[in-house]
């Protein structure tokens, strides 16, 4: 009889535990954007399922304006720019980088309306999304061509506003990124890519996590981790059907959507490169002077999780 309570207990203890690594759940958030695939993919492809995670994926007007959420473990995870992580980061030690995602090329773009070259811009106004990717590229621009910053009237206008301000010609030019880029060519009249991001920066997005959460739910950060590494292989390795997902998540044309992708690299690593790099956004912050105090690079950086589930996607940060 002692034996059979001991079977039963260990078959309750197994089905308990199973049944726990089915119903894990996170909230996690990123913006409207194919660049932030690996969410989309994780989810629309069943890969969280699979991995025994139930993912309520909430969408922003960017990754950015997500990463706070973060504080207080309002969501689990986000997936965005490089600025705002350093930002909130500075606001909440708990905001870490568990994954560098994408590297951008070629997508994001100078559009001016009625303005004939770069030269044009001068004391016109100018859209940024202030705390985004769109404001790294802007201050890139200035300190590559070294144009003076007092020159402009910049405004501070979240993307999807930026084709309206264009239309009603609130604006005269923006920095912005794909899709809406492609959309304000297409919608307002006049206007045309200045200049694109190649050659001036390359715009990277990192996968964020809520530090204290993770800490206390192992496995499902493990479950996390795996589902990113898996969403990135299936963007490389199968990009149409990807790009079938992102579209699908995003109300996008699939045949645009797909061109938009190969604007793009997807990665799922953390290397010294990406310390050096966020140490440029970092450099970029401080001289717009919104920086409240220097980054602790070996805080930011959590390496752990990735390197548990895929070893050689992840390298010595620090010497």
């Amino acid at each position: 009889m002692n034996r059979f309570i001991a079977a039963a207990a260990v078959l309750l203890a197994m089905a308990t535990s199973a049944m726990a690594q089915t119903g894990m759940k996170m909230t996690i958030g990123t913006g409207v954007d194919p660049s932030l695939a690996q969410f989309y993919v994780a989810q629309a492809a069943g890969i969280f399922k699979k991995n025994g995670l139930e993912v309520d994926l909430k969408l922003g007007s960017s990754g950015s304006a997500m990463v706070p959420l973060l504080v207080n473990n309002q969501i689990q995870a986000a997936l965005a720019a490089e600025q705002a992580g350093v930002q909130t980061h500075n606001l909440d030690p708990n905001v870490v980088i568990v994954g560098e995602s994408m590297l951008g090329s070629r997508y994001l773009a100078i559009v001016g309306r009625d303005v004939s070259d770069l030269a044009g811009m001068k004391g016109k106004r100018i859209g940024i999304a202030m705390g985004t990717a769109s404001e790294v590229f802007w201050q890139a621009l200035l300190d590559k061509l070294k144009l003076d910053a007092k020159d402009y009237k910049v405004l501070n206008v979240e993307t999807p506003e930026m084709l309206a301000g264009l239309e009603r010609k609130d604006l005269d030019v923006v920095s912005s990124w794909e899709p809406w880029t492609t959309r304000i060519l297409a919608a307002v009249p006049g206007t045309k890519v200045l200049t694109l991001n190649d050659g001036i920066n390359v715009p990277r997005d990192y996968v964020y996590i809520n530090k204290t959460w993770a800490q206390a739910n192992p496995a499902a950060l493990k479950a996390f981790m795996l589902s990113m590494v898996e969403a990135t292989k299936l963007l490389t390795d199968k990009p149409a059907e990807a790009a079938g997902y992102v579209a699908r998540t995003l109300k996008l044309d699939p045949k645009l959507t797909a061109e938009l992708m190969t604007r793009v690299d997807f990665v799922m690593r953390l290397r010294p490169d990406a310390v050096e790099h966020m140490k440029s956004i970092e450099q970029g912050i401080k001289r717009s002077g919104k920086l409240t105090k220097p980054i602790d690079w070996q805080k930011i950086f959590w390496s752990e999780p990735l390197a548990s589930v895929a070893p050689a996607s992840v390298e010595p940060l620090f010497k």
